[in-house]
């Protein structure tokens, strides 16, 4: 691979103002290539965080801490009193895939009133059965969070600090905190565009490092993508959100096998199980499905 493989999309960055920051595209065993449009600093993320969530609960579930199966109350019966009927249904699976029901939304950029916005989340009564009704909001992936640091002891930066963040070669990432001091999981976590590509290319290789360590359970990374929800049972999503047809733990499945995670103004980790092959890029756009598609069609697809 050559600098010559992105100078379409350099283009197209430039005549339809995509507002991309950088771009990094990579093959398993190959020197990955990218351009920078802008300085090189972490940003935000957006909902690309919750990938890193859902591989911190899958982690946790390999270690025998909590079960992607556990009920949420089960794990904080304190809050049986106040949860609205039927929350004792809901489990840390539907958190993460957005199916819990719940009637309540929230998203890291609203603030947060309540004294405890779990005890918030629990209390919001249910607007379906658990399981059935898909509704993109930060509360599930923020609930989930909470349950992990009650059974690691750990918050989710911290959790992956030593098991993620620190083979990879991440140092001291920071992720944005409710009033209480837990990463607000479904946003917030800041990375550069090189080191949102660490993390895609250890999903390209399904959880095992370039040093040979096993990072991420193979199975749990092949589950992100295929462990699916159906998406169109509940209401329209926020707008410059993705429109796809299912949702799996932390990423949208894409077209031709590939999958996605997506972070609100055009913050992308694409890849493609089959070809070997990621892209990543940060950005600030207004237009995030030309962009998606210039990631895809100008330079995923011509990574032979």
């Amino acid at each position: 691979m050559t600098t010559d493989l992105l100078a379409d999309f350099i283009r197209a960055n430039t005549e339809a103002d995509l507002g991309v920051y950088g771009i990094q595209a990579q093959r398993d065993g190959q020197p990955p290539i990218a351009h920078r449009f802008r300085s090189d600093d972490r940003v935000n993320l957006y909902s690309v965080s919750k990938g890193f969530t859902a591989v911190a609960l899958g982690l946790a579930e390999a270690e025998g801490r909590l079960s992607l199966a556990d009920r949420l109350l089960d794990h904080f019966p304190e809050l049986a009193p106040v949860a609205a009927d039927g929350v004792e249904r809901i489990t840390l699976y539907q958190l993460l895939t957005m199916t819990s029901g719940s009637s309540h939304e929230w998203f890291a950029d609203r603030p947060i009133q309540a004294p405890d916005l779990l005890a918030e989340i629990v209390a919001a009564p249910l607007v379906a059965e658990p399981g059935t009704r898909f509704n993109y909001t930060g509360s599930g992936p923020y609930a989930a969070a909470r349950a992990l640091a009650r059974a690691t002891g750990a918050n989710v930066r911290d959790y992956l600090l030593p098991r993620l963040f620190t083979p990879l070669g991440l140092h001291n990432p920071q992720w944005l905190r409710c009033p209480l001091g837990y990463p607000t999981a479904e946003s917030d976590l800041l990375l550069r565009t090189e080191e949102l590509g660490r993390f895609a290319l250890l999903l390209v290789r399904e959880g095992t490092w370039t040093d040979g360590r096993q990072l991420i359970p193979a199975e749990f990374v092949r589950r992100m993508g295929t462990d699916v929800v159906d998406c169109s049972t509940g209401p329209a999503r926020p707008s410059g959100e993705p429109d796809e047809r299912t949702y799996g733990l932390g990423v949208w499945p894409h077209r031709a096998g590939r999958y996605q995670l997506h972070g609100r103004y055009g913050q992308f980790a694409i890849i493609d199980p089959q070809r070997g092959a990621a892209v990543t890029c940060t950005a600030h756009t207004e237009r995030e499905d030309a962009l998606m598609d210039a990631l895809h069609e100008l330079v995923l697809d011509r990574l032979g």
